[in-house]
């Protein structure tokens, strides 16, 4: 990667007054081109690489053309895998503008902008900061194409201010410091592919709201976003920090599911309740360690727990049906006429026509214009299509309406093999000054992926481990806490898959349940105090289908 140059030998040092006036969106030119960007779940936008924006910007130029011979609508879903294998899991689903993560369902909002020819994505400059864990992470497009235009006036440092950043970039020292607490990171300007050039500089309609910068903070209809991770940050706070990709995104509903081809993972074990007060081994074959010392001079007693031969969990997993078609016929029942004018969420056709995977996903058993209905939440989808999506995930008795993501039966995940260490200790968090603090530690290594990840037989990292969470040691901390093991031991804590921050693929990352990782400082978002954090995890424990229900199982 190219390292940040100097700005020259200019003696200006203020920033441009704000971002340049054609950076994006309805901006004019004589060459445009088109640059595509996804949400975080810091409300922050992060540009696809050059390369996935110009087969983006090739299939609906294509749609278009064939639409207008045909009389068709516009292409409804991309595999971004098809550009770049690393985002093998990721599709794009046009008519919500949102991106789709198949193996774990997390969506995030995606936008197009139009930027000059000139500028720095025409040229394919990408300036980018030093995230915590070490690699680079792009800067928003906008913010590279302001830094670019303030480096070619020889402007030897810039203020972000009125991006709506909180941070100040200097040229010649290459850092970025946050005006608030002076933390610095490095920054630097790398090239790459440019952006793909564009005659379409009116941002992609499809229905819903406009995606541009202009119309996006008062739309009301316009791409699904993802939950705000911490409730004390707002994406378009001035103080908005960089963090390191720590937490992943809460799902969303109303989008296509589209199924790709990844092997099964059989099923999960019970996990015995543990004691608080003491630190604890929870392992994930299903036994716990003798207990280990506590940490800050809280002595533990060892307490060895040995798993029964058989819980109620396992003999109701024994009992559970995990053949495709099985699986299919138990939380569906078929109805006899489909809905005219209905969409099968997961294929995007009509329910009154066969389903769009009735090629690429044949059954002796199901015939392809079957049409099925969810026994609980009575939605209705295309039964070879259900029949896909569980082929194309764990394959552990269980199904996930892609819709209200109701879970039918236990859901398990893809974590790697690793232990979870819970201690106490006296001290209090911030916003919890009646109670100890809880600590997890857990601990995952670097392996071979299985068969359940993305690349069976290659290897995964592991950075950050052992990673160290936090819990206020109360009635609601402890419920958590008893959670938290249940969701480990059903795998769902972390997963196999693409860093978020560091752009690094085939390594451990969370996994769509946010913990505390700070203790005191909550200028990150990841600390306390925090007053909606417990009932925010609650609540996507309960999304994976982990509630009170499940513990004494």
């Amino acid at each position: 990667m190219a390292a940040a140059q100097g700005a020259g030998g200019g003696s200006a040092s203020a920033a441009p007054s704000g971002p340049p006036a054609s950076a994006a969106g309805h901006g004019s030119g004589s060459t445009a081109v088109a640059v595509w960007e996804w949400q975080d779940e810091f409300g922050r936008w992060r540009p696809y690489r050059g390369n996935v924006c110009s087969y983006i910007e090739q299939v609906i130029q294509a749609s278009q053309q064939k639409g207008r011979r045909s009389g068709s609508g516009l292409v409804s879903s991309i595999p971004l895998g098809h550009a770049d294998p690393a985002l093998a899991p990721y599709v794009i689903d046009i008519p919500s503008l949102t991106q789709f993560r198949q193996d774990t369902g997390t969506m995030r909002a995606v936008r197009r902008h139009v930027f000059p020819g000139d500028s720095a994505a025409g040229q394919g400059v990408v300036w980018e900061w030093q995230n915590d864990e070490g690699g680079w992470s792009p800067y928003e497009m906008n913010v590279c194409v302001f830094l670019e235009q303030a480096r070619a006036t020889n402007h030897q440092r810039v203020d972000l201010g009125p991006l709506g950043y909180n941070y100040e970039v200097d040229f010649v020292a290459q850092v970025q410091t946050n005006k608030s607490t002076r933390f610095r990171r490095s920054v630097q300007r790398r090239l790459d592919a440019p952006y793909p050039v564009t005659t379409s500089t009116t941002p992609l309609h499809t229905g819903v709201g406009c995606s541009c910068q202009q119309c996006w903070p008062n739309s009301g209809t316009g791409p699904i976003t993802t939950r705000y991770r911490h409730s004390t940050n707002s994406p378009n706070s001035a103080t908005a920090h960089q963090v390191p990709g720590r937490t992943a995104s809460v799902s969303s509903s109303n989008v296509g599911f589209v199924p790709y081809n990844k092997p099964a993972l059989t099923g999960a074990r019970s996990t015995p309740r543990l004691n608080a007060q003491s630190t604890l081994v929870l392992a994930q074959t299903g036994s716990l360690s003798a207990a280990l010392a506590a940490s800050n001079g809280v002595s533990a007693q060892a307490l060895p727990v040995k798993m029964s031969k058989s819980s109620r969990v396992s003999q109701a997993l024994a009992a559970t049906p995990t053949e495709p078609e099985s699986v299919v016929k138990k939380y569906l029942e078929e109805l006899k006429g489909a809905p005219a004018d209905e969409d099968c969420m997961i294929c995007m056709e009509k329910l009154s026509s066969p389903s769009g995977y009735s090629d690429s996903c044949p059954s002796s058993s199901i015939r392809p214009e079957a049409v099925g209905r969810l026994r609980s939440c009575q939605h209705s989808f295309h039964l070879l299509c259900v029949l896909a999506m569980y082929s194309n995930g764990n394959k552990d008795g269980s199904l996930q309406c892609p819709s209200c993501k109701t879970i039918y039966g236990e859901k398990t995940g893809t974590q790697p093999k690793g232990k979870m260490e819970i201690s106490t200790f006296p001290q209090s968090l911030p916003g919890h000054k009646d109670c100890g603090t809880i600590r997890i530690v857990y601990h995952i290594s670097r392996g071979i992926q299985g068969p359940e990840h993305p690349n069976p037989g290659m290897p995964y990292t592991a950075r950050g481990f052992p990673r160290y969470c936090y819990l206020p040691d109360n009635e609601k901390g402890r419920k958590v806490l008893e959670l938290l093991k249940v969701a480990w031991k059903r795998r769902l804590i972390f997963t196999v898959g693409t860093s978020n921050t560091t752009g690094e693929s085939n390594t451990v990352v969370w996994n769509e349940i946010h913990h505390k990782t700070e203790m005191d400082s909550n200028l990150s978002g990841h600390g306390y105090p925090d007053p909606n954090y417990l009932d925010n995890v609650l609540a996507e424990l309960a999304a994976q289908g982990v509630t009170e229900d499940c513990l004494g199982q």
